[in-house]
């Protein structure tokens, strides 16, 4: 599996919160881990438990693959199941997700493909169903997702009684439109806070912005 810039991004920006936030983490939970890139970028910088949750059999083979031959292997577990099959011993203090949710979206023939990078398998209201049922009351959680599902979820957040932290809404650059947003949210009420990040200035050359997230985990920056 390809590990994206966007997903890279959403784990630097779920570092950089904590770091300045230092909410009271425990336990948390990778719902579709894919590479284990979320979990191993958080388990470097934080000494939490995480169980990361990977429905897709070759995912979760290179997922295990990965958290094994690293220092954080005892801090990471992955469990190879869908979401509607895990059932949680306890609830969480912070649920992150790069959820596969392209709803309404072209399909590719190809059904891995698909469950990957579409609904498939589980619906975005579903989600946030095993969110609000499994996290604790100060608990929070953060999802990266599509742009254009930004009035979507805010509504659906909204519906199940969440309060959105923070927002941030990314661009290609300067030149392009918003292709996706980053929402952290809680059942805590919050005064919502939001801004937007470029991952490039122009052709090749990465942000400010970009830079001072991705610096500790880019080898080139």
């Amino acid at each position: 599996m390809k590990v994206c810039t966007d997903s890279c991004l959403f784990g630097a920006w779920i570092n950089e919160w904590i770091k300045l936030t230092k909410p009271n983490i425990i336990k948390a939970l990778d719902i579709g881990a894919g590479t284990g890139l979320l979990s191993l970028m958080l388990a470097q910088n934080y000494a939490f438990e995480i169980d990361a949750v990977e429905i897709d059999t070759s995912a979760f083979n290179q997922a295990k693959q990965n958290i094994e031959s690293t220092n954080w292997k005892n801090q990471i577990k992955i469990h190879h199941t869908s979401l509607q099959d895990f059932i949680p011993s306890k609830k969480y203090d912070f649920i992150f997700s790069n959820p596969p949710f392209y709803e309404n979206d072209l399909k590719s023939i190809d059904s891995l493909k698909n469950l990957a990078k579409h609904d498939s398998g589980l619906s975005l209201e579903n989600l946030i169903s095993f969110i609000d049922k499994n996290l604790s009351d100060n608990g929070f959680a953060a999802l990266l997702l599509p742009f254009h599902r930004k009035k979507y979820i805010e509504e659906l957040l909204k519906d199940f009684s969440f309060s959105i932290v923070t927002q941030t809404l990314v661009k290609q650059s300067t030149n392009h439109d918003h292709f996706r947003t980053m929402i952290l949210f809680s059942k805590q009420t919050a005064v919502q806070q939001e801004n937007e990040i470029n991952i490039y200035e122009e052709r090749n050359i990465y942000s400010n912005e970009f830079l001072h997230l991705l610096k500790a985990y880019y080898l080139h920056l």
